[in-house]
């Protein structure tokens, strides 16, 4: 390990690790909501 890679120290890989997969999830999540509310909403009937 050199002198100026604490980023790149275990600890930091597992932080780093840690808040990709917490923001993976969200997107996941918020996507699947999305999904899910665009399926649930009945198609609006046409005006004419």
């Amino acid at each position: 390990m050199g002198n100026f890679d604490r980023r790149n120290s275990m600890k930091m890989k597992r932080r780093k690790a840690q808040t990709a997969k917490k923001a993976r999830i969200k997107r996941v999540a918020a996507a699947k909501g999305k999904v899910s509310a665009a399926a649930k909403k009945p198609k609006k009937k046409s005006a004419s």
